[in-house]
């Protein structure tokens, strides 16, 4: 597995690039990053985009994940200023554009993967979020790579309200993160795809190296993305069993 050599000219190239390239390609971005987890990913994102600048996260989605962190207290370390709106269960997108000023860097859309509002609920989508002038970036976090699961006879029941990657980069948002061992079924790593122009100022940044994958996990990334781009994702444990998968079921042995 070549992790940072440009073998086409014998030299060293990123060690970011292989990896990163083939999980773009998987998720139908421009280019993509891999960092040590995904709130690593959401921490160098924000730092190196919106330091000191405002970003608007819905004030339903101010959670709390795995290990007490909360999504405030990350954009804090990160230096960016954050303007919640809308309410807890209702944001529309009229919140957001009465929100956008001159000093806004960002909307921030983050997924609730480990809980579910019902009822009198509202959420504005990607695609509006991309009408507003600003960069979008989706803290995917959980989820799918692609919500239409070609490498599956059906789509998993446990995964129906889950959003794909690869449709929150249609839509329009220009950075995507997520985690690559909950999402890909892959070694514990942060992903950040999107947009060419700010995964490069994203890699750029001083963080960057401090949060840096090591060569393992990138090699471990560069196998499981090459299984999605073959179209057929068997290979990977997350999806040798269970419903929707094609052909048999692992066995219990």
């Amino acid at each position: 597995m070549n992790l940072e050599y440009r073998l086409e000219t014998g030299t060293r190239g990123s060690r970011h690039d292989h990896a990163g390239h083939l999980v773009a390609e998987a998720c139908g971005a421009e280019a993509g990053l891999v960092v040590n987890n995904n709130a690593a990913a959401v921490l160098l994102v924000l730092a190196a985009l919106a330091r000191g600048r405002e970003v608007i996260v819905s004030r339903g989605e101010l959670v709390e994940i795995g290990g007490g962190f909360r999504v405030p207290d990350v954009m804090a370390e990160s230096g960016a200023k954050l303007v919640d709106v809308g309410t807890t269960n209702r944001t529309r997108l009229s919140d957001y554009e009465h929100a956008v000023t001159g000093d806004t860097a960002l909307a921030l859309r983050v997924h609730a993967s480990n809980y579910r509002m019902v009822g009198f609920v509202e959420a504005a989508s990607v695609a509006e979020l991309a009408t507003l002038g600003v960069p979008v970036v989706v803290d995917a976090g959980s989820g799918l790579l692609d919500d239409t699961t070609p490498w599956l006879d059906r789509r998993p029941s446990w995964l129906r309200d889950e959003p794909g990657v690869r449709q929150c980069i249609e839509a329009g948002a220009s950075i995507v993160t997520f985690s690559g061992d909950k999402l890909l079924g892959g070694p514990q790593a942060g992903i950040i795809v999107g947009r060419r122009d700010l995964v490069d100022v994203v890699a750029r940044h001083a963080l960057a190296r401090a949060v840096r994958a090591d060569k393992l996990t990138l090699a471990a990334v560069q196998s499981v993305a090459l299984a999605y781009l073959s179209g057929d994702a068997s290979s990977i444990p997350l999806w040798a069993r269970g419903d929707g998968v094609r052909g048999e079921p692992a066995r219990e042995g």
